[in-house]
């Protein structure tokens, strides 16, 4: 069998080995895997030797590809910059995360740098720091906005366009990682991916040119604070499981309010190197998950609705 086999495979490795060398490679292709000499490019004309770049030309090349780099992270990464340079502006006349509201009283001017405010309608912006765990907000009635984390994606909407539908109501927001207990009714439940989250909330001037009717029920109304697990919303059933202790109502602290009708302060990113200081300020400072490998925004985080009417505030 073995010498059948070598006698039938005997004249096709003669004829093989008949052809002239190189016969199966043409030069057409050989030409379209080689690299020339010179390639006229965008970048000007690449230079090569037996198929390496000159040094002059891979030191083209290294900073055409570190400011595409540059480029992608910038335009992939401004919501981040943005977001971090609205809470650093905030920061920058006093406020502080979970306690102070700034609120434009006498609407906004050209004192303050804001991508796109306007000077018709009261702002009323806070910073919440989600790392101690959920915040409660208590919303007015009316209003429109919404929480979003330090990616500026969206977390939850606020007043008209929310679940509250402008009736008032609890908001309660989760970070990352939060897995206490939560009640079962009574708040608007969201979780952001981040541990910082921006609350941005417009409301409207009522009959006519007066803004102070509004801001007044703004500051009456409007809380943040802790939340407590156990307390309001949770069940006695749930507590006599033995996962959790009822707990009362916490302390509501009052609320700081800050002026910032006329006040200068800037919350755009700069767009020099600083820029990229400030991405990396704001990857540093979030949990390895907030981002993804596509875009910091491309998948939302969970929000869940779980408020009764008993929850509405007044106002």
């Amino acid at each position: 069998m073995r010498r059948t086999g070598l006698a039938t495979l005997g004249p096709a490795l003669i004829a093989l080995l008949a052809l002239p060398a190189g016969a199966q490679v043409s030069e057409e292709a050989l030409r379209s895997i080689s690299t020339p000499d010179k390639v006229e490019t965008s970048l000007g004309t690449l230079e090569f030797k037996d198929g390496a770049p000159s040094v002059a030309t891979a030191e083209k090349v290294h900073d055409a590809l570190h400011f595409t780099r540059a480029l992608n992270a910038y335009n992939d990464s401004f919501r981040g910059a943005s977001a971090y340079a609205i809470r650093e502006g905030f920061h920058s006349i006093g406020a502080e995360d979970n306690n102070s509201v700034l609120i434009f009283s006498e609407l906004m001017d050209a004192n303050s740098l804001f991508l796109t405010g306007n000077a018709d309608t009261i702002y009323y912006l806070a910073t919440l720091d989600l790392t101690n765990g959920p915040m409660v907000i208590e919303q007015p009635s009316g209003g429109l906005g919404a929480f979003n984390d330090m990616w500026f994606s969206w977390v939850i909407d606020v007043g008209f366009p929310g679940p509250v539908r402008g009736l008032g109501g609890r908001y309660l927001i989760a970070g990352p990682g939060y897995d206490g207990p939560l009640p079962e009714g009574g708040y608007f439940v969201a979780h952001s991916r981040t541990h910082h989250v921006l609350y941005a909330v417009r409301a409207f001037i009522e009959n006519g040119s007066d803004p102070k009717p509004a801001v007044e029920k703004v500051k009456a109304n409007l809380k943040f604070y802790p939340y407590a697990p156990g307390s309001w919303g949770t069940p006695i059933a749930e507590a006599l499981e033995g996962t959790l202790r009822l707990a009362a109502e916490p302390t509501i602290p009052e609320l700081k309010f800050i002026e910032a009708t006329g006040v200068s302060f800037n919350t755009i990113p700069p767009s020099d190197y600083g820029f990229f200081e400030m991405i990396n300020a704001n990857v540093q400072n979030k949990p390895p998950r907030a981002t993804t490998s596509s875009s910091p925004a491309s998948s939302p985080p969970s929000a869940s609705c779980t408020a009764s009417p008993s929850s509405r505030t007044s106002g």
